[in-house]
């Protein structure tokens, strides 16, 4: 099988569909290193990383190898806006299947299978929480015309999986699957390490972790930790893990409105080593997202055995099974009341951090390369899904 595999998102900053992609390739390449796998460091107008493809991707084996990639943004902007041929399956080397995992659906394909990651569909629910450019590029560049033309679909979870049958019912429900994401966490030969920027100590303060962005609900995060302040002068610092994101300019005036200055601290993006540190140390991951594909960090967390309070919204409980606190992501006091109860009860710290060590244990990616070979299979079996007549519309 040749497999042409999307990792536009897999460079030095790359964020959760860059460890999706990042991840997935080289567990397909563990476990079915017979394929051809060409790999797209550049894929669809909207992205371009100079960092992209990780470089660990371009030693994997003597079966992989680099087909696509763009100078700068411009030369890519203009290729994918203007395509050399007809249809792209010339252009991007004959696979059998294409996987995109950036949003971008390439088409017309005459001859190639498309597989499309749907992440969310947070975009369509509360658009309000989106810039018109992350907007217009996640429906009508990616999900809408996945709706369309995709010929399989891998749903991260299956929360998404319903999310996107309900909004389109027209999709053959036959053709879209929940695969579960895995944690990359204990990472082999690496050296986890304390972020320079701060001085913590292990047990000693809470995390939260994910791109600064309005559905990760930092601001409830924050007033309720202002709360356990007010119930445990000593309680420990929060730490914010995550790089900079959209429609959060006025966080750290809230952290000022709210005399948190000295308490919390806000590390932006992190290394690897560094996340690993953070999670393998802190008192607990507290992550009431209001809105999740997944939620990738609670499984991370849990895999080096971080107790965790979640979201009992969208897929988290699905992740997080019995081995988190769920709460109500939009109550201020539930949130602060779970942190007071992980805070005071060490007995019950101890049992969420061997239960969380129990449910990361379920998920892993070899696993979830062989359900994705799985569909790669399925898909070949069955004939394109969709073949437009007459004109193509043009790419946003």
């Amino acid at each position: 099988m040749r497999i042409g595999f999307d990792v536009s998102q897999t460079g030095k900053d790359k964020a959760g569909c860059g460890y999706f992609a990042d991840s997935l390739i080289q567990a397909l390449y563990r476990v079915a290193p017979q394929h051809e796998y060409l790999l797209y460091a550049s894929f669809g107008p909207y992205y371009w990383d100079e960092a992209a493809p990780n470089s660990a991707l371009l030693r994997l084996g003597k079966t992989v190898r680099l087909h696509l990639r763009h100078a700068d943004f411009e030369s890519a902007e203009f290729f994918w806006r203007h395509p050399p041929a007809e249809v792209w399956d010339g252009p991007l080397g004959m696979p059998d299947l294409i996987h995109s995992n950036n949003f971008f659906v390439p088409y017309p394909l005459h001859h190639t299978r498309l597989v499309y990651t749907l992440y969310d569909l947070s975009f369509l629910h509360h658009p309000e929480w989106h810039t018109n450019t992350n907007w217009v590029t996640t429906f009508l560049g990616g999900v809408y015309y996945a709706s369309l033309f995709a010929d399989g679909i891998v749903a991260i979870s299956e929360y998404t999986r319903q999310d996107f049958l309900r909004m389109f019912p027209y999709f053959p429900h036959e053709r879209i699957w929940a695969v579960p994401l895995a944690s990359r966490f204990p990472l082999p030969d690496v050296e986890p390490y304390l972020p320079k920027t701060v001085h913590l100590r292990p047990g000693r303060f809470w995390l939260t972790v994910g791109t600064l962005e309005p559905r990760k609900n930092y601001p409830t995060l924050l007033r309720a930790y202002a709360g356990l302040l007010r119930e445990e002068r000593e309680a420990d610092p929060l730490v914010i893990a995550g790089g900079q994101g959209w429609r959060m300019e006025y966080l750290q005036e809230l952290i000022v409105s709210l005399g948190l200055q000295q308490q919390v601290h806000i590390l932006g993006y992190v290394s690897d080593a560094e996340l690993q540190w953070l999670y393998a140390h802190c008192k607990a991951l507290v992550y009431p997202s209001l809105f999740e594909g997944f939620g990738l960090p609670v499984l991370e967390a849990m895999s080096l055995g971080a107790a965790v309070i979640t979201s009992r919204a969208t897929s988290l409980p699905e992740v997080a099974g019995d081995a988190a606190l769920l709460v109500d992501p939009h109550r201020v006091e539930e949130i602060q009341a779970a942190m007071l109860q992980v805070h005071r009860d060490h007995a019950l710290r101890a049992a969420l951090k061997e239960r969380a060590l129990r449910q990361a244990a379920r998920f892993s990616w070899e696993s979830t390369a062989r359900q994705v070979l799985a569909i790669y299979d399925r898909v070949l079996s069955w004939p394109k899904r969709y073949v437009l007549r007459g004109q193509f519309p043009s790419v946003p």
